[in-house]
């Protein structure tokens, strides 16, 4: 095989079949992976949920991640935000001519590894091969399937006033870390992404209790603006205590450094759950004894006031209006 990919990797003769069976075969194998047109699966019992997302991050690879894992986590972590375990993966490749055949490789890996961490399988994908210059390395689509238990029922429409508003960890992480990695303000800083996929976290919190009403991952636009989506979904108002919202020290400098909102930085690997308040340190308690949610916090409650609007509780003493996201929200991390 070259050490680049070619035209012909994706003309669907002798290099395309090398590139299946020398990379994404050795890496995905499972009973269920087809090389037919389609993939042919067991029927789950109970409610089914569905997602596709599309994955542009640039660089490919970055610290705490690449842009492989996140595929797998973005698509793991939408289906469990509705309560549903991942079942089924599938995966879409579009590959710059020139992209290194050993970097596919290791992003391949990336992908079987974190599948594995949450027992999802990807059952079925596609490669294709665009000209140089047309695409930006590699692009990745992944799509999923998952099953909800009949007892689970979470919503962006479903926040009620009284509910408790929880993060699962210090937010901001995964958009300072690309920024700082594109390098383009010359910081030097050491910030990992927080890039993980999160149904195990899930399940812990529905083992815990059921009577959880919002699950949301705080992906573009990050907590601040999924706090205004929820608020205009549930008709509800949503009030935040500064202190309380976990921030890593070197993600707060490097927003004072840009003037930047921690609250509007991205996020891969963390959620916003709003549960009632009595539910709400018993979730707690559940989520630090988790991998990749031992910070998790209580930073604020849903209101029957305000409704439409995120009122944050600033660390001097005085309530303000969370400014409205609007615009080009720096920096692009999908």
């Amino acid at each position: 095989m070259s050490e680049t990919i070619t035209m012909a990797h994706g003309a669907g003769g002798k290099q395309t079949s090398e590139l299946i069976g020398g990379i994404f075969s050795k890496y995905f194998a499972n009973p269920l992976l087809t090389a037919d047109d389609a993939a042919v699966l067991p029927r789950p019992e109970g409610r089914i949920a569905m997602s596709t997302d599309g994955f542009i991050v640039s660089p490919s690879e970055f610290p705490g991640g690449n842009i492989g894992r996140l595929s797998v986590c973005g698509t793991v972590n939408d289906l469990s935000c509705m309560g549903a375990r991942p079942l089924y993966l599938t995966c879409s490749f579009v590959i710059e001519e020139g992209f290194p055949i050993d970097e596919l490789d290791h992003l391949a890996c990336s992908m079987a590894e974190t599948a594995k961490e949450v027992g999802v399988v990807l059952v079925a994908g596609d490669t294709k091969v665009a000209g140089k210059g047309q695409v930006d390395g590699v692009f990745i689509t992944t799509a999923g399937v998952g099953v909800i238990d009949d007892d689970v029922n979470t919503g962006g429409a479903l926040a009620k006033p009284g509910d408790a508003i929880i993060v699962t960890g210090d937010i901001g992480r995964h958009g300072c870390a690309i920024l700082l990695a594109r390098d383009e303000f010359k910081i030097k800083a050491d910030v990992t992404s927080d890039d993980a996929p999160l149904w195990n976290n899930v399940k812990a919190v529905l083992d815990t209790t059921k009577d959880v009403h919002v699950i949301r991952d705080a992906t573009r636009g990050g907590v601040g603006t999924v706090l205004y989506e929820i608020a205009g979904q549930s008709d509800v108002g949503i009030r935040i205590e500064q202190t309380d919202v976990p921030v890593d020290e070197t993600v707060q400098g490097v927003c004072g450094m840009l003037g930047l909102n921690p609250l509007y930085l991205a996020c891969e690997g963390r959620l916003v759950i709003m549960a009632p308040k009595d539910k709400a340190p018993a979730i707690v308690e559940a989520l630090r004894g988790c991998q990749y949610s031992e910070n998790a916090a209580i930073i604020g409650e849903v209101t029957a006031e305000n409704k439409g609007r995120v009122v944050i509780h600033t660390e001097i003493g005085s309530e303000t209006l969370l400014p409205l996201p609007g615009g080009e929200l720096l920096p692009r991390i999908c």
